[in-house]
């Protein structure tokens, strides 16, 4: 029997890594939503204001048997800058910080060594500032914001910020990209 198991990551604006890590073998959902705030079910126009303590963020259902955390948790980092605060190029504010919101002390573990491996490895000119946080609860963001990318990729948004991350992405880590 395969074993299914849950992630959530906060890198920037939710439809950036909604995007790419649909595209990641071993994956069966992602759906984006808010996480690490203060606010009971948030709205996306109160999370953009900064007023929730909320980042935009992620919940990936995976196979752990075709995918593991540890590549996730590589593919997280190297698809965002995790040196920035509450930045990710122009989206800017606490919303859209770099948070791993860890599930268990395995994954937490993991975290840990490969923030390690990536600041001793100078992947980054500056050393890896993400939150790491035990996760709480997550709450799903409204319709319009899921499959934003393959629903809208002529949007002004998608063709000069989602396509060519996700073109880089898909290059690097082509052995973990879905074959479609």
């Amino acid at each position: 029997m395969n074993k299914f198991d849950e992630a959530y990551f906060s890198g920037g604006c939710f439809w950036c890594t909604e995007a790419i890590f649909q595209r990641v073998r071993g994956v069966l959902s992602v759906i984006p939503g808010y996480m690490g705030g203060h606010t009971s079910n948030p709205k996306y126009e109160d999370v953009i204001l900064g007023n929730t303590g909320h980042t935009e963020g992620v919940q990936i259902k995976f196979n752990s048997s075709l995918i593991k955390y540890k590549e996730l948790v590589y593919l997280f980092f190297l698809s965002h800058d995790p040196t920035t605060l509450n930045r990710q190029g122009n989206d800017i504010g606490t919303q859209y910080k770099s948070v791993v919101f860890f599930n268990n002390i395995d994954q937490l573990k993991t975290l840990n060594i490969v923030i390690k491996e990536l600041n001793d490895e100078n992947i980054y000119n500056d050393p890896i500032i993400t939150d790491i946080k035990e996760f709480k609860k997550f709450y799903v963001s409204e319709n319009q914001h899921h499959n934003y990318y393959n629903l809208n990729k002529e949007k002004s948004y998608c063709e000069y910020v989602i396509t060519p991350k996700l073109n880089r992405i898909k290059k690097k880590f082509e052995h973990l990209m879905k074959n479609n």
